[in-house]
């Protein structure tokens, strides 16, 4: 089996903010995918099905993003997941401009504090992550934890959307021939 796990926040209110791209694309995925509606579970909101002969399923946190680390130890209870070759995980990243995606195979939570806690839960930061630019303020006093739980302006809302395709593409390639692979055919 292998695991999406996208991170964002619950509510209404963080729906279009920065810090929901990770939901974005994981909405892009089942609508791609054909899979089922999400259903509430432990933690997560879920969905799954089969690609490419692969089990696959893909879990929205029904927590907020601080504490994604609980939805991680739901995922991989009673299951055989190695997260160093079965999760993928779909984030923001304000240091990427605004439809730059990168994949890789671990790596810091780089200030990320649903990184961290998936690092924290994991105990280690040996799992795939596919990072979605969501961009830097341009002014250093605008406090950052405000910029990424606010909505994008249009035109870098549009430049992340333009980038799903893409990002649909890097996950099938991560999905068939692994993290390697997706590294070299879309970072």
């Amino acid at each position: 089996m292998k695991a999406i796990l996208a991170l964002g926040n619950p509510g209404i209110r963080y729906i279009d903010s920065r810090h929901n791209v990770g939901w974005w694309l994981a909405d892009r995925l089942i609508r791609a995918w054909g899979f089922d509606g999400l259903v509430a579970a432990d933690r997560s909101a879920w969905t799954g099905g089969t690609i490419g002969g692969e089990s696959v399923e893909i879990h929205k946190p029904l927590t907020y993003m601080n504490l994604s680390g609980e939805a991680v130890t739901a995922i991989r209870a009673g299951r055989e997941l190695d997260p160093r070759t079965g999760l993928l995980v779909l984030v923001d990243d304000v240091w990427l401009s605004a439809g730059r995606i990168r994949i890789r195979p671990r790596g810091s939570a780089g200030g990320h504090n649903g990184l961290a806690s998936v690092e924290q839960a994991l105990g280690s930061d040996e799992y795939a992550r596919l990072r979605i630019g969501v961009g830097r303020p341009h002014d250093e006093r605008i406090d950052l934890a405000a910029w990424v739980l606010a909505p994008m302006p249009r035109m870098e809302e549009e430049a992340v959307v333009a980038a799903f395709p893409r990002a649909v593409e890097a996950v099938e390639c991560w999905l068939r021939d692994g993290i390697q692979a997706a590294m070299n055919r879309f970072n």
